[in-house]
């Protein structure tokens, strides 16, 4: 049998289990894995700038591409806790990521050396399972079961923590006889998926919730032929946009107190059933459970078992991979339907499609400078229906869920639960690295930008191009909204007198931060926009510039200091701070008005 260090064996682990690139910070504590890195060679690295970063290009190159597993790797101490924030993001929403973080020799553990702490401890509330290996001749199997589990139930992220003297210890490993273990998904039984069928055909005005399930299981071109065989309209959850297509008549708009369109909520409220799929009833979703649930039944089917009544309890529950259901569910729902067992669902689906061409927000508007609406107007109009949107939190995410379109599975990439600021730019360079050729476009406000804006160097130097949208208000946006409720605007502006800023039109210096100065010092390319009309050249600038460059562009669009935003405390009680659209002219590129064409 081979004999090998520890690290040798585990990156032989990581080839086999089809690792092929990592996110990381090399340090002295994890520089044996690094050592083993380089020398087998199969396995790319990107240099992050942080590692907290380096977490979340984890997270978007795992998001990516179905079947991906992002590998982030740091050394010891900090290393460890600056992971905390993309392992709680990952967790969050079912993200496998495999953090891999270096410590101190055995023998200096618990005796507060440097860079030494208990990241095991640490990390387990936003981990699958996190452990510090003690024994070298555990490491090929302690990644092994890390991978079963992080493919195993509800996907999720894993640490190893690795001693620097288990990573240079020799043990014997074959790893040649290595195969993966199998993945453990709980599946729907037949009668279960017929129960549900059964409750569904009773109800007179039915929905599907399509959650981010169906993503990570990759079944959604399923739930859209389930939906089309029952003829019921689909309310995706924000996780789950892009399951079926924003154009497609059975889909009926998001619902939710923020995230979600006026058209979407009304058909909820119209509801009398719901059938939950790969969803986990999020708050921001529902809003109350009073509100949400009166007057409906629900069927909540999700892979992971404590997940069914957890918010509330639905009238039936089914614990399944989404995939393994919706399979089920398309082969009892098509033989119901060639055999006439369906009734039709087409006045009810004729309602929710005549409020999605009705029941619209106003984006066509004239303001310099520019209100947020008018700039998500002009993206729909400049980006094509292949687009990929990368976003966290913030208005400038509220608005972008509002008002732009989304038509494919993972065209949609946010962190939905955790929201961490500065998400945005990380994410988005490790969906790059999943996929060279995605047409991948950025949304940010300002504070979300500068939080992590030193990754923008990673795309530089890694030739890892996208487009970055960054509308500027120079204010903390959301939780400048959050406090008009305590009549305050306190501790939330980011504006200040900027000494260095030019002066060609008085908004720079105003604004504070220097965004373009900024970005061209990382190495990257940018270009300012102040009305809508500057737009689509910017846009066709930027497309240019990456063309040329290989490199990030970033497009910073100075908006209007204060925009509130819709959105309300319940799912009936949205206020709409904005008029609303009377007719065409005032929402030309949402869908429901394409479809009137």
């Amino acid at each position: 049998m081979a004999k090998m260090t520890a690290a040798q064996a585990a990156v032989l682990v990581m080839e086999k289990e089809g690792v092929t690139q990592a996110f990381g910070v090399p340090g002295a504590a994890i520089n044996p894995l690094y050592s083993a890195l380089r020398k087998h060679g199969s396995i790319a690295h990107i240099l992050a700038r942080h590692v907290e970063g380096a977490s979340h290009m984890a997270e978007g190159y795992t998001r990516a591409i179905a079947g991906n597993i992002g590998v982030c790797i740091g050394t010891s101490g900090p290393a460890g806790t600056d992971m905390i924030t993309g392992l709680y993001s990952a967790w969050a929403d079912s993200i496998p990521i495999l953090c891999i973080t270096g410590q101190a020799p055995r023998a200096r553990l618990y005796k507060e050396d440097f860079q030494a702490v208990d990241i095991e401890s640490i990390s387990k509330p936003v981990t699958k399972w996190s452990v510090t290996v003690r024994e070298p001749g555990q490491v090929p199997q302690v990644f092994q079961q890390a991978f079963h589990l992080m493919r195993s139930g509800r996907p999720g992220p894993v640490l190893i923590d690795l001693p620097f003297d288990v990573q240079m210890a020799q043990i014997e490993f074959d790893i040649d006889t290595y195969q993966p273990l199998t993945p453990y998904k709980p599946a729907a039984t037949r009668a279960q998926i017929e129960k549900a069928i059964a409750m569904l055909n009773a109800a007179e005005r039915p929905l599907i919730v399509a959650g981010g399930g169906i993503i990570n299981a990759d079944a959604s071109d399923l739930l859209v032929r389930f939906a089309e065989a029952t003829g019921v309209p689909v309310i995706p959850t924000l996780m789950g946009w892009g399951t079926i297509p924003d154009d497609h008549p059975l889909m009926a708009g998001m619902c939710g107190l923020q995230t979600s369109h006026r058209y979407g909520n009304a058909t909820m409220l119209a509801s009398d059933f719901v059938l939950g799929i790969g969803n986990r009833w999020a708050n921001r979703h529902t809003g109350s459970v009073e509100v949400y649930t009166k007057g409906r039944t629900f069927v909540h089917v999700d892979i992971e078992p404590t997940q069914i009544g957890r918010v509330f309890t639905p009238d039936l529950g089914i614990v399944s991979d989404a995939k393994a259901a919706l399979e089920l569910f398309v082969e009892v729902a098509e033989a119901m339907k060639a055999k006439g067992q369906l009734p039709s669902r087409g006045t009810w689906a004729g309602e929710c499609l005549e409020r999605k061409k009705t029941m619209l927000r106003k984006t066509n508007f004239g303001d310099v400078p520019m209100k947020p609406q008018r700039v998500y107007q002009c993206m729909n109009r400049n980006f094509s229906r292949d687009t990929c949107y990368v976003s966290t939190i913030g208005l400038s995410q509220i608005a972008g869920a509002q008002f732009l379109h989304v038509y494919n599975p993972r065209n949609w990439i946010n962190c939905g639960q955790a929201g961490p600021l500065g998400w945005t730019i990380p994410a988005a360079l490790g969906v790059r690295a999943a996929d060279p050729t995605r047409k991948i476009v950025a949304l940010s406000g300002d504070y979300d930008f500068q939080f992590m804006i030193e990754e923008l160097a990673v795309g530089a130097q890694f030739k890892l191009p996208y487009i970055h949208i960054v509308v500027n208000n120079s204010y903390l946006g959301l939780i400048r909204q959050a406090q008009r409720g305590f009549e305050m605007d306190y501790c939330v502006q980011l504006g200040f007198e900027n000494i260095n800023a030019g002066v060609d039109s008085g908004v720079e210096r105003s604004y504070g931060v220097d965004h373009l100065k900024v970005i061209e010092g990382l190495g990257c390319k940018a270009i300012r926009v102040y009305k809508q009309e500057e737009m689509k050249p910017a846009i066709q600038r930027a497309e240019a510039l990456m063309a040329e460059f290989s490199v990030p562009v970033v497009i910073e669009v100075m908006l209007e200091r204060v925009t509130n935003i819709s959105m309300g405390t319940e799912i009936d009680a949205v206020n709409e701070f904005e008029p609303l659209a009377e007719n065409r002219e005032d929402a030309p590129t949402a869908v429901g008005v394409a479809m009137l064409d």
